[in-house]
């Protein structure tokens, strides 16, 4: 293409998708213009935050730092893609259950960053959920809230 954007396909939470990408689209401006899919927000615009959060092939990345075009080939499950449309992954639920979030902005984030750490240790010690929740911002400070809800998530999935 003549402005320089190239054809990706890769699965966006379980589907073979395919999308023309500008090559400083960053993947959160993909999921958002060309999916509809607005899970992970841009804050911090740096990857400090965590708000951007996006599993590719099950680790967790920076949106708003990794390029559109690095997703070529790749699985990407965004917070959208945990729920069946009927119900609410456990962890999503434990969050909701537990008061993990007060506004919501960055509960995504933190959703995807559990299932990421439930998936490395499947009970973990509270060191451990604060050590890897560590680079995500909570700006009401649900702090407690979080962890509870990290907790019941493993227990759940025990």
């Amino acid at each position: 293409m003549a402005d320089g954007r190239r054809t990706i396909r890769f699965t966006l939470n379980g589907a073979p998708v395919a999308a023309d990408v500008a090559p400083h689209e960053n993947a959160v401006e993909l999921l958002q213009n060309q999916f509809d899919l607005y899970g992970a927000r841009e804050s911090c615009g740096q990857g400090l935050c965590g708000c951007c959060t996006v599993l590719v092939d099950g680790l967790t990345v920076s949106g708003c730092l990794a390029l559109a075009s690095s997703l070529d080939g790749t699985t990407v499950e965004t917070v959208e893609g945990l729920s069946d449309g009927k119900n609410l992954d456990p962890i999503q639920r434990c969050f909701v259950e537990n008061a993990g979030f007060q506004c919501g902005f960055c509960t995504p984030g933190f959703i995807l960053m559990t299932k990421a750490l439930l998936a490395e240790h499947a009970d973990p010690t509270d060191a451990q959920i604060r050590e890897y929740l560590s680079g995500n911002l909570c700006r009401c400070a649900a702090y407690p809230d979080i962890l509870r809800s990290v907790r019941a998530a493993a227990q759940e999935r025990a």
